[in-house]
Order: structure tokens, then C-alpha cells, then sequence
């Protein structure tokens, strides 16, 4: 199967499961992923690009004045958070796009977002590059997912999950995204790992010079 191919298959993936997302996060949301929502959303300052914008989950939780857009590339999905958008009457610019394909200009954001998304994008490390090369100086890259866990044992549940989520919708449970940050060699100002270490949430500043 060609990348094109593989990709448009997730694509209608999601879109099949659009409807039903927010009712399959829920239980992740009240046990496992705390406040995390709060504690990235909080962060966010001046322009915003939010990657894999999703059903729009994080707009109830950005503050007043920010200037938010929101990438995603399920056609469905992206309709949800438009929804989402006008019940809160929140101002913002969601646009269909691919994370690993930004087509937005270099240093154009100060603040960067992706929660509980790297994990079903196929190439996390190119998303991560994009992230980074469309932030400015100085600006933040907020990031949270669930990640490989901290212990063997649940790692091992982890990598046999893997087996069936990855053909079935692209969604991985071994990755580090903030492995790839901390080579940057970036500040990480605020960091924490909790629920066995299965979610991780990173906030690191992108050096001025």
C-alpha cells in the first residue's frame, strides 16, 4: 500500500469515527488525563495553532485573547469542532490540513498546541518539524499525549494493543514525542508524567537565537 493510499484509509478512519469520538474519549478524560486539557490550554498565548485540532475538545479551555487556529485533516472531525466553535462562539480559524504538511509560514505562531494526537499521525517526528519550524522565537510548544508507558509490564500490554490499533486506525502507544523535543535542545519549562507514566505533558520554549 502506497503512503497516499495508507493515508487516505485513516483519513476516512476518523471520519467514520467522528461522531463517536467524544463519547470514546470520555472515560480517558475523567481517569486518565486529569487536567491536562487546563494545564496546556492555560499556556497558550498570542497566535495559537492548534495541530490536529480534532472535534475541538481544547476550545473550552484556551483563555480570552488568543488568536487560535486550528489544523485538521479528517473532513468530519474538523465539522465537529466547527460545531463546537459556534456553540461556544469562540472566533476561530479551523482550516483542513495535514500535520506532517503545514501549509502555514515559518515563524508564524507563538504558541504551538497538539494534545492526544501524535500518537495516530503517521510520521511524528516530520509533525513535530512542522511544529517547529511555524513557531516563532521565543514562543511555546505545548504538547501532551499518552505515551510508552514507564514500566516493562505495561509497555508489554502496550506493544500488543499496538498490534491490533495500528492497522486498524494508525493509533500508537510507544512513542516519546518529548524524546524528540529535549533533542532539540530546547529549555523544557514545565514537564509531567503521571498514570504509570502512560500520559505526558511537555511545555518547552523555542530558542531566540
Amino acid at each position: 500500500m502506497t503512503e497516499s493510499n495508507r493515508h487516505q484509509r485513516l483519513r476516512r478512519y476518523w471520519d467514520k469515527h467522528a461522531g463517536s469520538y467524544d463519547r470514546q474519549m470520555d472515560f480517558a478524560e475523567r481517569r486518565l488525563f486529569r487536567d491536562t486539557r487546563d494545564w496546556v490550554c492555560a499556556r497558550a498565548f498570542g497566535d495559537v495553532l492548534e495541530v490536529a485540532v480534532g472535534t475541538g475538545l481544547n476550545l473550552p479551555h484556551y483563555p480570552a485573547g488568543v488568536r487560535l487556529t486550528g489544523v485538521e485533516w479528517s473532513p468530519q472531525m474538523l465539522a465537529a469542532a466547527r460545531r463546537r466553535a459556534t456553540e461556544l462562539g469562540h472566533d476561530v480559524d479551523l482550516r483542513l490540513g495535514d500535520a506532517q504538511r503545514l501549509d502555514l509560514a515559518d515563524a508564524s505562531f507563538d504558541t504551538v498546541v497538539c494534545t492526544f494526537s501524535l500518537c495516530a499521525i503517521p510520521d511524528e517526528h516530520r509533525a513535530l518539524d512542522e511544529m517547529r519550524r511555524v513557531l516563532r522565537p521565543g514562543g511555546l510548544l505545548l504538547l501532551a499525549d499518552h505515551v510508552r508507558a514507564a514500566r516493562w509490564p505495561v509497555r508489554l500490554v502496550q506493544r500488543l494493543a499496538e498490534l491490533v490499533t495500528v492497522p486498524m486506525g494508525g493509533e500508537h502507544f510507544l512513542r516519546r514525542p518529548a524524546d524528540q523535543v529535549r533533542g532539540w535542545g530546547w529549555p523544557v519549562e514545565a514537564h509531567d508524567r503521571f498514570t504509570l507514566g502512560l500520559i505526558e505533558r511537555l511545555a518547552a520554549r523555542k530558542p531566540v537565537a
